[in-house]
């Protein structure tokens, strides 16, 4: 009897490995595709600390010009705006900068991390190239790996490139190395923290509001737990339970301690292996948490562009709603706390905050300038969505109805309007709330939730300046961000790094003035509102003319 012989397996099935089979074949397209992205995250950040450097050791040149500064280092507004001032009592340089400005780098690396994720797993899968190539020898968590292995790469190229930055100005290598490592390790956090977002919703702006709002949570955490920690009082725990506080509790260049680093990695590595369970659990382009079905026939209140647009953007609204008005409380019940710590703070930090005749007031305006920058945030992100909605294919349908695409775009730029005048009002509302009853001055409310409100006209602008991009080049929409940071540099740091008028004006926030510490500028606050108005039209214009894409 003839034994039947073993069946060979050919073409395709002969070749098809494991789940990570693949992986290098991706990770090679991915650097392809993130030619510009990659070096433009990594460069901008290291350039920026390259900056702060400069700045710094040009201004602070004495052992006296330092000493001025660990008083305000070791105070609640020394923590909340940069850390818990490690080695301040004995203040460099380098322990100035690390402690103070590395706060903004680590935060950025996050986000970098968060963005890097999202793009190469959940935006492919939701624009359907994931199935195809996975049709392919390609094994399930091939993607995923190579999507976390490239934000590893940018996480190790930033490290070193700090690292090399801060060990040739002449810091103490050691110091250096584990500040870069700080920063690196946040990045791998999140971008652990990212992969599990990414299974748990279909759409790519859901897994960004996730792991956003991670981060979010992370740096109010970290505020208030060393603010807690300088006072001597207070829930201090609460810096641990953020993955951006475990990289200042390494202290560089005083303690240099990397046991809190690991803490990063583990966190790293646990959610990483969480989201390849969890991809394992679920189909191709879907999400653990499936979207709820709709009723069978649509609200008589949707049927136009301006309701869709309000629907669509609905889920953000009511998630930044939640977490502004919150924030807004935790920071303005500090008020009082804050303004101790500034009794004795030198004479360049008391002018950030408006100056020692009214250093109430000036805390209070600077609370406003920084809600203004987080709700530009907030538009901007909203304006990515357009994008999205676009290159997703989800555009093209409604615009072939009656919807017009001036009503289209008009509809969307009054919500998210809208939606940014409303932040502002909440956090002015939280500020104003707990300002009155830290302080016991009831009369604040009003000054504070005028003053928030007023910085409306600058959010516009950018948004204005977004919906341009968008309208004529959408690949350049993320320029768009070059404002915020530009504007964030100028109005927490201006006054720190002698900037010029010139340069503090180019700023459209700067336009409002900080109230109630400055006066109103009704006058700019016009303008702004016509340029905004201005620009916006142009933007509809521009949208009127292009094709629209289907192309991520």
């Amino acid at each position: 009897m003839t034994a039947l012989a073993e069946p060979r397996l050919t073409g395709v099935a002969a070749v098809r490995g494991g789940p990570f089979t693949g992986t290098g074949v991706l990770l090679r397209f991915m650097l392809r595709r993130d030619r510009i992205r990659l070096p433009a995250w990594v460069l901008g950040l290291t350039l920026l600390m390259t900056y702060f450097a400069t700045a710094l050791g040009t201004l602070l040149k004495t052992e006296e010009d330092l000493a001025s500064f660990s008083q305000f280092a070791g105070s609640p507004a020394g923590a909340m705006f940069g850390g818990p001032g490690f080695g301040f009592d004995a203040l460099t340089i380098e322990r100035f900068l690390a402690g103070q400005y590395g706060l903004y780098i680590v935060t950025g690396a996050g986000l970098m991390a968060l963005l890097t994720v999202v793009r190469h797993t959940r935006v492919e899968e939701q624009a359907g190239r994931t199935e195809l190539v996975r049709a392919n020898v390609l094994g399930r968590h091939a993607q995923l790996t190579a999507a976390l292995a490239l934000t590893g790469l940018m996480a190790v190229l930033l490290s070193l490139l700090i690292t090399g930055v801060m060990a040739g100005r002449g810091h103490d290598a050691a110091g250096s190395l584990t500040f870069g490592a700080s920063a690196g390790a946040c990045a791998l956090a999140f971008a652990g923290i990212t992969a599990v977002a990414v299974q748990v919703s279909e759409y790519s702006r859901g897994a960004s509001g996730i792991a956003g709002a991670v981060l979010g949570g992370a740096f109010v955490l970290r505020a208030l737990g060393d603010m807690a920690h300088v006072q001597g009082s207070g829930p201090s725990w609460l810096s641990w339970l953020s993955p951006i506080g475990w990289s200042q509790q390494a202290a560089p260049y005083t303690l240099d301690r990397w046991w809190p680093l690991l803490l990063s990695a583990a966190l790293a590595a646990a959610t990483a292996a969480v989201g390849f369970r969890l991809s394992a659990r679920r189909d191709v382009g879907a999400g653990l948490a499936p979207p709820r079905l709709g009723p069978r026939r649509a609200a008589r209140w949707l049927n136009s562009p301006l309701a869709l647009a309000f629907r669509l953007h609905r889920a953000s609204v009511i998630g930044w709603s939640s977490a502004v008005l919150v924030g807004g409380l935790a920071y303005g019940s500090f008020t009082q706390a804050l303004l101790d710590g500034f009794e004795d703070a030198p004479e360049d930090l008391v002018a950030v905050m408006g100056g020692s005749e009214d250093l109430l007031n000036g805390y209070l305006g600077l609370m406003g300038l920084m809600w203004a920058f987080i709700t530009t945030a907030y538009a901007i992100l909203a304006m990515q969505t357009l994008r999205s909605e676009e290159s997703e294919g989800r555009t093209e349908p409604v615009l072939a109805t009656a919807v017009s695409r001036p009503a289209w775009l008009a509809s969307h730029l009054v919500v998210i309007g809208l939606t940014a005048a409303w932040l502002l009002l909440l956090a002015g509302l939280g500020d104003g709330f707990g300002a009155a009853v830290s302080t016991g001055e009831a009369s604040l409310f009003g000054d504070v939730l005028l003053g928030h409100v007023a910085h409306t006209p600058a959010v516009w602008l950018v948004l204005a300046l977004a919906a341009l991009l968008y309208g004529a080049v959408p690949r350049a929409l993320p320029l768009a961000w070059i404002v915020v940071g530009y504007g964030a540099v100028v109005g927490f740091f201006g006054p720190l790094l002698e900037l010029s008028d010139t340069a503090l004006s180019v700023s459209p926030f700067e336009q409002v003035g900080e109230y109630p510490a400055d006066d109103l500028g009704i006058a700019a606050i016009t303008v702004l509102c016509g340029l905004a108005g201005a620009i916006g039209a142009c933007a509809i214009a521009a949208y009127r003319r292009r094709d629209i894409s289907t192309g991520a």
